[in-house]
């Protein structure tokens, strides 16, 4: 198949998983080229997300690295023949990619996990509280730029409220509902903005107060969404050299163990929720 014009997430992944199969059986990439009658530069591309693959050559691929898996070869399979041209391709060439990764990632995704500490989550911001966050950044954006990241924030919580939502956890700090991003009519509106969210069963906000004793999770912010397969979960991070997407198991066990701690500093739902009330009677 041709290079594909864009390199997504997606694709680096599928093609990421396929070399580990191969890597996993000893086989070199020039050998793996002969079975599928293709040159190692050819593999090289399919490898590196470059190169499209066709769901045949990967269940083919498979069967020749003697991977047993059904449930996963049939995911990467599916990863090989999607051609879903979602929202956010609408702002290819306005955003910055990794912006586009994050929309596709969250629209795939079978569960969504996040962990936030200085700002209230993405998925649940207002567009006022979004304004206002990236409205901050320095250089300062003109609003030729400010208004489709916050079209793009906006758009993303279809994944959370569209005919099909995605279960979503966010843990949050105290802090974050705390601080005032814009004044204090955008702090009460986005609070409520979080109590509206939570009316709905497959979201839940869990937060952490700052009484909490022995929390050292300060720098825990991470989203991790979960794949067809555990296999194909994925991992984010950001800091300040930018966003990194993991899909190493050993960086995602690393994850799931610091959702698992960061979790047990937090208020029950129910009890998160009382608290979110009263801090939005508060202002």
């Amino acid at each position: 198949m041709p290079p594909k014009r864009h390199l997504t997430a997606r694709r680096v992944r599928l093609g990421s998983e396929l070399r580990k199969l191969r890597e996993a059986t000893g086989m070199k990439a020039r050998e793996a080229a002969v079975l599928l009658g293709a040159d190692s530069v050819q593999m090289s591309q399919i490898e590196s997300g470059v190169a499209g693959v066709s769901a045949a050559r990967v269940r083919r691929l498979a069967a020749h690295y003697a991977c047993t898996d059904e449930g996963l070869i049939e995911a990467l399979a599916a990863m090989a023949t999607d051609r879903t041209r979602g929202w956010w391709e609408e702002y290819r060439g306005v955003l910055p990619p990794v912006n586009l990764d994050l929309a596709e990632a969250e629209h795939h995704a079978a569960f969504l996990r996040e962990v936030v500490i200085t700002y209230v989550p993405g998925l649940l911001q207002t567009p006022d509280y979004a304004r206002a966050v990236f409205g901050y950044m320095r250089p300062e954006l003109p609003d030729s730029e400010l208004t489709p990241r916050v079209e793009h924030r906006m758009r993303r919580r279809t994944v959370i409220e569209g005919d099909a939502p995605t279960s979503y956890e966010a843990i949050v700090h105290e802090f974050a509902l705390r601080i005032r991003v814009a004044d204090r009519h955008v702090s009460r509106a986005q609070l409520r903005q979080i109590l509206d969210q939570t009316d709905q069963e497959h979201v839940t906000v869990r937060v952490i107060p700052v009484d909490q004793d022995g929390f050292g999770g300060a720098g825990a912010s991470m989203m991790y969404m979960g794949g067809p397969v555990p296999q194909l979960d994925t991992g984010l991070r950001e800091a300040a050299t930018g966003t990194a997407f993991i899909d190493a198991e050993s960086q995602l066990s690393t994850l799931r163990t610091l959702f698992r701690k960061v979790e047990e500093a937090t208020l029950a739902p129910t009890t998160s929720r009382d608290f979110i009330h009263r801090l939005s009677k508060e202002l």
